[in-house]
């Protein structure tokens, strides 16, 4: 399998993609150059159940107890890990992090925030952190719901560094693939 692209408007044969060398194999990314600023990423992530298992949810009554405080502490010790989870991402000096919680009568939404002042993004560290809160909220709800689903894991914003500010309402692929 040849990962690199030799066409004549890529004639060095790189692959446009920074984890990438020239012979396709993975590399952690060199930001010794890039600038220090502040960083900020939100990620979402959903988890659904019943109306129900919702309700303990929401009261604090799970036979596991209090999931959404667990859950969040799940989710910011996550975003700390994320580079010993995530093979390239670098260590970055996390200066915040937020987990909260909407819920609705079928679902739980999980908003995770992370801040930093360094020299790449936080979206990776944002992602882990609503991720893992979802899975810990899986895991205080299945001893009364086995079948609740995680779904819709993806950033919502993020800012700071050279490409600036983004978030999910500018991105025409908004309505695309359940987003």
């Amino acid at each position: 399998m040849d990962a690199v692209n030799h066409t004549p408007e890529n004639p060095a044969g790189t692959t446009g993609l920074t984890h990438l060398r020239q012979d396709g194999t993975a590399q952690m990314v060199d930001v010794s150059d890039k600038a220090v600023t502040t960083r900020e990423a939100t990620a979402t992530a959903t988890v659904r159940s019943t109306s129900e298992v919702l309700a303990l949810l929401g009261a604090g009554e799970l036979p596991k107890g209090d999931a959404l405080a667990v859950a969040r502490v799940a989710g910011i010790m996550a975003a700390k890990k994320t580079p010993e989870l995530i093979p390239l991402c670098h260590p970055l000096p996390i200066s915040k992090v937020t987990v909260d919680f909407e819920l609705s009568t079928d679902s739980v939404g999980i908003l995770a925030t992370v801040k930093t002042r360094g020299v790449t993004g936080v979206e990776m560290e944002a992602l882990t952190a609503a991720s893992v809160a979802a899975l810990s909220v899986y895991d205080m709800i299945k001893a009364v719901d086995k079948h609740a689903v995680l779904s819709d894991i993806r950033v919502l914003s993020k800012s700071g560094g050279k490409s600036g500010s983004w978030d999910v309402t500018g991105d025409s692929r908004d309505g695309e693939a359940g987003a």
